[in-house]
């Protein structure tokens, strides 16, 4: 086997242990949390499927591969709940040095590749990157939504909390941060965000 492909495998087996990174986020009907892996697949679902409502027209393949890559670093950083604040002052300094290690398993070109959309992904500065985080967001937002917003109440997590994180979806689509809007609306008065 050349070096290219035995390169190839390995990063593709190494990348297999994002399925057992598991989020705070339950699957939905209340089933059990989800891993990375489920996320990121269901964004890039999403990404097809919504891509229409991007306030900007998107390269929707590569807004998908965007979505598939964005948590992989956390197979070596963990996953950061989005609202543990203790957490997100290690997060960009784990998630760099996680970078690094697995893009630079693969061959120099599809390393290099796979973190410039990475770091394109983390800046928000494209059309693609906007719309990508707008899905992060939705995405663990229909979840617990669809679960009475029990995760929310769990973490005892606050309506301004949910707000903040949610405030970034209007940059990649205005249609689906009215969305959100009226689903944190829906919680606020059934009483699972404080």
């Amino acid at each position: 086997m050349d070096e290219r492909l035995k390169k190839q495998l390995e990063f593709i087996l190494e990348i297999d242990k994002e399925k057992n990174v598991f989020r705070q986020t339950h699957l939905s009907g209340h089933g059990r949390n989800e891993n990375d892996a489920e996320h990121a697949w269901h964004m890039a679902i999403m990404t097809f499927l919504l891509s229409e409502y991007s306030n900007e027209p998107i390269d929707v393949g590569k807004t998908m591969l965007m979505c598939l890559i964005h948590d992989i670093v956390e197979i070596d950083a963990g996953d950061t709940y989005a609202y543990d604040e203790e957490g997100k002052k290690t997060q960009a300094k784990r998630e760099a040095k996680a970078k690094e290690r697995l893009f630079s398993m693969l061959p120099q070109d599809q390393g290099d590749r796979l973190k410039e959309i990475f770091e394109e992904f983390e800046k928000g500065s494209t059309p693609e990157a906007r719309f990508a985080k707008a899905m992060d967001n939705l995405q663990p937002l229909i979840l617990n939504d669809s679960n009475g917003g029990g995760d929310w109440m769990e973490h005892g997590v606050r309506a301004e909390q949910v707000m903040e994180r949610q405030s970034g979806t209007r940059y990649g689509s205005e249609k689906l941060f009215a969305i959100t809007r009226d689903i944190i609306q829906k919680h606020i008065d059934k009483g699972s965000l404080k």
